[in-house]
């Protein structure tokens, strides 16, 4: 039998490409079609941060439509957009946003999540919104496209930018910032020409575009994760003590010396600001209102991970379970041995029997280290000690949790002396982890409260985080007004001087459906 391997590759895809492809393989007496199949799609993120005016409020950072959209996996191949949402959502936490970072929503987790965004925000507070993935723009508006689009999307199947902006503004904010790090091609197969609200005249709002009207945005890919272009640049400049424009305006610069993406792509700024606002700007001191008390409290209720267990197993075997967010709606579970009787030769924990709920790889679960789990980025700092031999195992989708996450730890053990293998199971229940409170599954309207009630944590989680925010007004007591100078964060290490060197490879950011 002979056995023919064929290769088909399109160096640089574009939307013209975009469609079902079937491979027929024949001879004079037979032919036989392959399955159809679509090419690799990229992921996609976006991050809506808000800065409190008295206190700080959230900041969504959503790889919403795949960071990764469009397939549920697919940040596994393109790995850019994870990466940006990750580092760019540690630059505005140490600028003193709230930070939720979500991946792989579909459209009605969108729409819930754009909610709950909204929720947060109030008057003077600082807006942001960053988008990396699949995205278009028709007549002016800028459209997000989520994972569970069809492949001939339309305006219905997506998120209009601009009439998020619009409900922004209904909450007097001070500062509106969209950074938009997506195609910006028409889309052929929409016509419709949304009409958004009618904005106000605010002069608060930065529109940061990471390419130009009817061109296409880029990322370099490369084996190891790294940073898309966009983020490449600004995360050498985001947490300067600057006007936002003078702060975007020198990112355009330093991606204008980038010999492989000149000519193809450039960012664009669009901006009414009128007033010197940074996102360094402290956050004004005052009497904190009970609404606003009431917003972070919630946010922080969001934000709560399991505390670590410890199983007592009836052969003596003591098991640790620890926990992790990757990201708001992704937990990395970390399970070792502590302890086990000397009659006991060997002995294994692993997760299983988790609900169909979240979304799990079953060959990367119970892995010996993060990237074998799955995990890209590291978190071992919100991990034990790897002094100690553990297993690591990376749980989904979160936001589509509908009860409480519960799953099983099996052990197997041998006794000395013995060939049989001995297994043992104990179910946990750890609550609804981080986002899953929020129930983004479930329909919102725009004037609707919050899905989400204190009512769901339990006392001591409220108590403390009570504390932790009581804590937060006290060291912000000392901080300045908004918009007088302030000492501005540095960049974290590592960011500058890595990414100067073109890099060989690139391709389109939303393409690659």
């Amino acid at each position: 039998m002979q056995v023919l391997f064929v290769t088909f590759q399109i160096p640089c895809v574009t939307t013209a490409h975009r469609g079902q492809y079937r491979c027929k393989v024949f001879n004079l007496f037979h032919e036989v079609w392959s399955e159809r199949k679509r090419p690799d799609s990229t992921c996609s993120c976006w991050i809506c941060a808000v800065k409190g005016f008295i206190v700080n409020v959230a900041c969504f950072l959503c790889d919403v439509f795949s960071v990764h959209i469009f397939c549920l996996n697919c940040f596994h191949s393109f790995r850019n957009p994870m990466a940006d949402v990750h580092e760019l959502s540690n630059l505005l936490r140490q600028m003193d946003f709230k930070v939720v970072s979500l991946l792989d929503l579909n459209w009605q987790e969108m729409h819930s999540a754009v909610t709950e965004f909204l929720l947060l925000l109030g008057k003077g507070v600082y807006g942001l919104l960053y988008f990396a993935g699949h995205g278009y723009e028709n007549y002016g508006n800028s459209f997000m496209v989520p994972i569970d689009a069809p492949a001939s999307y339309t305006s219905e199947h997506c998120i209009c930018v601009q009439n998020i902006l619009t409900r922004m503004q209904e909450k007097e904010t001070g500062l509106n910032v969209f950074l938009l790090d997506m195609c910006r091609k028409r889309n052929p197969n929409d016509e419709v020409v949304v009409q958004p609200g009618l904005l106000k005249v605010t002069a608060n709002i930065v529109f940061g575009y990471a390419t130009c009207v009817d061109a296409e945005a880029y990322e370099m890919r490369e084996e190891d994760v790294s940073n898309g272009i966009f983020i490449s640049f600004l995360k050498r400049h985001i947490c300067q003590d600057e006007k936002v424009t003078v702060m975007l305006d020198r990112v355009a610069e330093d991606m204008g010396r980038l010999e492989i993406t000149r000519g193809r792509q450039a960012l664009e700024l669009r901006s009414n600001l009128s007033e010197r606002r940074s996102l360094t700007d402290l956050i004004q001191t005052s009497d904190c209102s009970a609404a606003s008390s009431a917003r972070n409290l919630q946010w922080a209720v969001a934000h709560v991970l399991p505390k670590s267990h410890f199983i007592h197993f009836e052969c003596g075997v003591k098991v640790q379970l620890g926990f992790a967010a990757e990201f708001s709606n992704i937990m990395v579970i970390y399970t070792r041995i502590l302890d086990k009787p000397k009659e006991i030769a060997s002995c294994s924990a692993q997760l299983t029997d988790f609900p169909e709920d979240v979304d799990i790889d079953l060959k990367k679960s119970n892995q010996a280290t993060l990237v074998e789990a799955g995990s890209l980025l590291l978190i071992k700092e919100q991990l034990p000690s790897p002094e100690l031999p553990g297993l690591y195992t990376r749980i989904c989708s979160l936001q589509r949790l509908k009860k409480e996450l519960t799953f099983a730890v099996c052990l197997r053990y041998i006794y000395v002396n013995l060939e049989e293998e001995v297994e043992e199971k104990q179910a946990v229940t750890v609550g609804k982890p981080l986002v899953s409170k929020l129930n983004l599954h479930q329909p919102r309207t725009s004037s609707a409260s919050s899905s989400l009630s204190l009512d769901s944590c339990t006392l001591s989680e409220v108590s403390s985080l009570s504390e932790e925010f009581a804590s937060l007004a006290s060291n912000l007591s000392s901080g300045s007004r908004r918009g007088t100078p302030s000492t501005g964060c540095q960049p974290i290490a590592g960011h500058t001087g890595t990414n100067n060197q073109p890099r060989s490879h690139y391709t389109p950011r939303d393409n690659l459906e």
